[in-house]
């Protein structure tokens, strides 16, 4: 018996029927590099080592923020690749729940046609990148279970 596939938040969804109707690989860049033209600026004073992606060829950041139990992602990076990574991912992610957000497997790349564009080094760029967003969404689900684990003492 086969697992159920979950399916993708609708802003991610729509992101990967967005690349899948473009066919030529060079057109799919024009369309990553849009998302870091939308990157929001991410203050400099957020770019300390707390938020640095490890393992970035390139200078990655990231900030996560919980509004109403809802992820709010933001980012930069001083490279135009991996910028529009980040773009694409917080378009995708912001708005979920942190159990939406930790349940998700980076392979949704695949259904964008972007991995076999990158090189090594973007993808695995990509998925540092990531993880360091479900890393820092598993930290606010370790302070609400420290806050509780307070509460009932």
């Amino acid at each position: 018996m086969s697992a159920a596939v979950k399916p993708l938040p609708p802003n991610l969804e729509q992101i990967i029927q967005r690349f899948q109707q473009i066919s030529e690989p060079r057109r799919r860049f024009e369309y990553l590099l849009w998302f870091a033209k939308r990157v929001p600026e991410l203050p400099e004073a957020e770019a300390v080592a707390e938020n640095k992606v490890p393992g970035c060829v390139s200078q990655v950041y990231i900030t996560a923020a919980l509004h109403n139990g809802k992820v709010t992602f933001q980012g930069r990076s001083d490279a135009q690749i991996p910028k529009g990574l980040v773009g694409l991912l917080i378009e995708g992610l912001n708005g979920l729940s942190p159990d939406e957000v930790l349940q998700l497997t980076p392979d949704f790349i695949q259904q964008t046609g972007l991995n076999v564009s990158l090189t090594p080094s973007r993808s695995n760029g990509f998925y540092n990148i990531f993880k360091f967003m479900q890393h820092k969404v598993a930290a606010f689900q370790v302070a609400d279970s420290q806050v509780l684990n307070r509460r009932n003492l």
